[in-house]
């Protein structure tokens, strides 16, 4: 039934799009190269997200047309995609709020995490932000450390107890491991609270986070694909009705959410009835920020539960993924591996020597070991947590490029003028490979790229996904440290290594999220073999 009402929705869609065209004529991105469409309903969005492997085709497209080019999104409409490094700082730094998010970036965040501060108005966003702020102050975030170092030995030490019951069965899936660990992580330092992930405690968050994503916005089917680009089109009112929608894929959107409100007014319920006051945890700071604010300012509890919601999946999921895509390429590059473990070890070495009566790391440790950090780096670069991040321009606007590109009609362009309502596609996963950028070596992994200090780039460097512009996520320097502590945790007393006759591969699941070919039906997964060091 759902299709059909989709596919009536479709024809009404495309007759209102062709008139929107009609009146917006100025400022066209027409006469920008790409690839031609292979639908008129669907355009490029059905082959970009059902695409074998996340980036195949935009690495393709920006050898043939540069870093800037055109696509057809549904119902004919054009799309800009860019990787221009210059046109990235313009979009995300230099013009503030003039490039908001997509309808559908909006509604799909919304689905999942409420009115939080992921789908802000620009005005509200910078309420949300300032209230947010304090809970993920640098000083603040050295009493996380802890936590950290705690979490990743449990889960060091659960392997090894798995390995010693049964040595031969030493092959894990590292990412679902790593999942459960960082779920009780942000339990602790967000809200004072012990999940138990790691202690295999079935937590209803737990069931209604796994495969999530893949579950709902992997593979979408044609009909999903037409009614979301139909979304623009209709009343903001409509849009929150879409929760009630009784397939598969917004189904397990509203599940997460209810469960995680739930969890949240727990969660607040238990602080209100707590003795304890000024509290360390990132919900504490969140209420005590939130009361001391002008009472017109304050966040409301829809708000505050849907802060609760927002940090459950961007607070495990996010970072969980990155550890496992750098424990994928130590385990297929043991020498970086092992160099990793011999910069620990100095480290370890260089903090006794200064007496500072242990050999526990500190923050500006992590900081100063290079080459870990450039393992990270490196690892984010090519394996981004948000590949393509969606905007649209608020205002009549003209986009500078650092690399110029040509036209159809054979004009070479340094810049491209714009209309308000133009929709473009940041494609971080090219960007972070662009040779220009990065090098020759630019698809290949080679952390030492990040040693080398005495070429001038012009980069918003590889936390751009994270830390990019006026909308940045306000916790990656939380995210970083937790990577960088439990990174080292691990590498330190355990092997990782890939197995052989397994070939991952990257799918676009909202985010970057491996899967084992041939295995897709099994979920989100990363199998690696894991051996305790002598």
């Amino acid at each position: 039934m759902i299709p059909g009402v989709i596919l009536c929705l479709a024809i009404l869609t495309l007759i209102l799009a062709w008139h929107r065209r009609r009146l917006v004529v100025r400022h066209s991105v027409r006469d920008i190269r790409g690839p031609p469409s292979p639908s008129l309903l669907l355009g490029h969005e059905k082959v970009v997200r059902h695409a074998e492997q996340i980036g195949d085709l935009e690495f393709q497209w920006v050898r043939e047309y540069g870093p800037t080019w055109r696509t057809k999104q549904c119902y004919g409409a054009d799309a800009l995609w860019t990787a221009d490094p210059r046109t990235l700082h313009y979009i995300f730094h230099a013009s503030s709020y003039k490039f908001s998010r997509t309808v559908i970036s909006d509604e799909v965040a919304r689905l999942l995490t409420g009115q939080g501060i992921l789908t802000t108005s620009p005005h509200d966003h910078q309420r949300h932000k300032k209230i947010m702020t304090p809970a993920f102050s640098v000083a603040h975030l050295r009493t996380f450390l802890p936590v950290f170092l705690r979490s990743a030995s449990r889960l060091s030490q659960k392997w090894k107890d798995l390995l010693q019951a049964d040595p031969s069965s030493n092959l894990f899936d590292v990412n679902k491991m790593l999942a459960r660990m960082t779920l009780d992580i942000i339990g602790e330092v967000a809200f004072d609270h012990q999940f138990g992930a790691l202690d295999n405690k079935e937590h209803e968050l737990v069931k209604a986070f796994d495969n999530v994503f893949s579950d709902s916005l992997l593979h979408p089917p044609s009909w999903d694909v037409l009614f979301k680009a139909a979304w623009k089109y209709f009343p903001s009112s409509w849009l929150h009705l879409l929760r009630y929608l009784p397939t598969k894929e917004y189904k397990r959107f509203s599940h997460y959410l209810e469960t995680a409100r739930r969890t949240g007014k727990a969660l607040i319920s238990d602080k209100a009835s707590g003795t304890e006051k000024d509290g360390k945890d990132i919900l504490s700071v969140l209420v005590q920020s939130n009361l001391t604010e002008d009472a017109r300012y304050r966040l409301s509890e829809q708000e505050m539960l849907s802060q609760i919601a927002t940090l459950l999946v961007a607070g495990h999921d996010s970072t969980a993924s990155s550890l496992t895509w750098t424990l994928y390429e130590l385990s297929r590059h043991p020498e970086d591996q092992q160099r990793v473990r011999d910069e620990i070890r100095e480290a370890k070495a260089k903090a006794r020597a200064e007496a500072r009566g242990d050999d526990d790391l500190i923050p500006s440790d992590y900081d100063a070991m290079a080459f870990t950090n450039a393992i990270i780096k490196e690892s984010l670069r090519l394996h981004p947590v948000s590949p393509t991040l969606y905007r649209v321009a608020d205002y009549d606007d003209v986009l500078p490029l650092s690399i110029p590109i040509e036209t159809n009609h054979g004009k070479c362009i340094k810049e491209i003028p714009i209309a308000k309502g133009q929709t473009i596609l940041v494609s971080i996963c090219t960007y972070n490979r662009l040779k220009s950028v990065w090098g020759e070596d630019a698809d290949t992994w080679n952390p030492t790229r990040f040693l080398d200090n005495s070429k001038e780039r012009l980069t918003l460097g590889v936390f751009a996904n994270l830390s990019a512009g006026v909308r940045a996520c306000i916790a990656w320097r939380f995210a970083l440290l937790e990577m960088q502590a439990v990174l080292t945790e691990l590498v330190e007393h355990l092997v990782f290594e890939f197995p052989e006759g397994v070939d991952i591969i990257r799918l676009n699941a909202g985010n970057m999220v491996p899967m084992v070919r041939g295995k897709m039906e099994e979920g989100v997964q990363m199998p690696l073999r894991i051996s305790v060091i002598n």
